[in-house]
């Protein structure tokens, strides 16, 4: 038989197991992993998966389209970032330098700084400058093994610069493999001109922006910061309704500065996911467990404001379904790295290796409701392949801070190759 690339005798291969749904408790510890492995994809799917000698018997290498020699290499599926602020313009070193000097993330944004920063940058911006940035931005996530990113607005806060964000973000689409998975978070703080009438704000949400966004089809999802100083969870519940009632999915940026209720909330309304969760209570975790929402925990944030970190090991053993992601964005997060946040996984939270593995790609594609196409290697799934310079998948979040992606595969189609010695015929 005939297919488009051929992935031959990858020293190993880590997947999740074939089932649906996402990996709970002890199953989120216990990935396929494959010796001298081979996948053959046709059509943009992966056709086969197992022993090279069991995939080329099927799909000889003389008839192969394309053949990428794996030898000595890690091969993953690649990466699903499932939130980042990817549409961003201007960066926020200054705050990063107060931080150092003892100036908490709360003193700073109550000074103008923060999220309302990024807002004056973002409306000063033109659409096409912030595409550019955008494409730079997913060629950097692409070499990092990320094939998949949701990518939110709310740095415009205004119907026009949030519809500009999320234009951006098509746009950007259009050159890049990388397949972007689109959040409106115009609730992502209240803009300077509506700060002494709040309400307006909400009102402007519901009645204007979120039908709008709905109408020009620029979003998948709705999201909310619902935290302490930001949206309470009366308004979010109101701002998040109105974003089922068009059509969108609910996210939530939930209890990342203080236990406000968010984590309940997003059970109550059965959100795709609950994301940060650092000082969310066990009651609300319980009920999310209860609702099958996913928890998408961002290590990157803790480590940059030194804040506490999320308790993955109390959410794993509950039997909450765990994701990560990179939280990438100029002001708590400056780092598109997933096997960076693997890292922080790893060594502060307390996942094991594996389990940082499959939070990362069969988990984070169902926190982006994509998880029976993306995120796993396994027949009839989308081919999404990343092949690490690694001979075992622990050393990637081992030796952290290092450049381990050799090729990545998109859509069955080799989209990154470093070229450094790889026979990819």
């Amino acid at each position: 038989m005939r297919c488009d690339l051929l992935v031959v005798s990858a020293v190993q291969l880590i997947t999740a197991p074939e089932r649906r749904g996402p990996l709970l408790g002890s199953d989120l510890d216990r990935p396929e992993i494959l010796e001298d492995a081979a996948v053959a994809c046709a059509g943009g799917t992966i056709a086969a998966v197992g022993r090279t000698a069991e995939v080329t018997a099927r799909y000889p290498e003389r008839e192969a389209r394309r053949i990428v020699d794996a030898r000595g290499l890690v091969l993953a599926p690649g990466f699903v970032d499932c939130h980042t602020h990817l549409p961003f313009a201007g960066t926020r070193e200054m705050e990063f330098d107060a931080r150092s000097r003892g100036e908490s993330y709360a003193a700073i944004a109550e000074k103008g700084g923060g999220i309302r920063a990024s807002v004056r940058h973002l409306r000063a911006a033109s659409e096409e400058s912030l595409a550019d940035s955008v494409t730079k931005r997913l060629e950097r996530l692409l070499s990092q093994g990320t094939t998949t990113v949701e990518a939110k607005s709310g740095y415009g806060l205004s119907l026009d610069a949030e519809r500009k964000q999320l234009r951006a973000l098509r746009r950007a689409s259009e050159s890049s493999p990388v397949e972007i998975v689109p959040t409106f978070l115009g609730a992502h703080e209240v803009p300077d001109e509506h700060r002494a009438r709040r309400e307006d704000y909400v009102e402007l949400l519901v009645e204007s922006m979120i039908p709008a966004i709905a109408r020009d089809h620029l979003a998948r999802y709705c999201d909310v910061f619902c935290d302490r100083g930001v949206f309470t969870v009366d308004e979010s519940r109101r701002i998040l309704l109105r974003g089922r009632e068009c059509g969108l999915g609910v996210k939530l940026h939930a209890d990342e500065l203080a236990d406000v209720g968010a984590a309940a909330l997003a059970a109550e309304l059965h959100a795709v996911s609950a994301d940060h969760l650092l000082h969310a209570s066990p009651q609300g975790l319980r009920a999310m467990a209860e609702a099958g929402v996913i928890a998408v925990l961002l290590p990157g944030t803790a480590f940059t404001l030194g804040l506490p970190y999320a308790r993955a090991r109390v959410m794993v053993e509950m039997g909450l379904p765990v994701a990560l992601a990179t939280d990438f964005n100029p002001g708590s997060t400056m780092s598109s790295s997933m096997a960076m946040a693997m890292t922080l996984a790893v060594t502060q939270m307390k996942l094991t290796p594996a389990e940082a593995w499959m939070a990362a790609t069969a988990n984070a594609a169902h926190a982006v409701g994509e998880g029976e196409r993306l995120g796993r290697i396994q027949p009839g799934r989308r081919a999404d392949l990343a092949l690490f310079d690694a001979r075992d998948y622990r050393h990637i979040a081992y030796h952290y801070a290092e450049e381990h992606v050799r090729l990545v595969v998109k859509r069955g189609v080799v989209v990154m190759d470093r070229g450094d010695g790889l026979r990819c015929a």
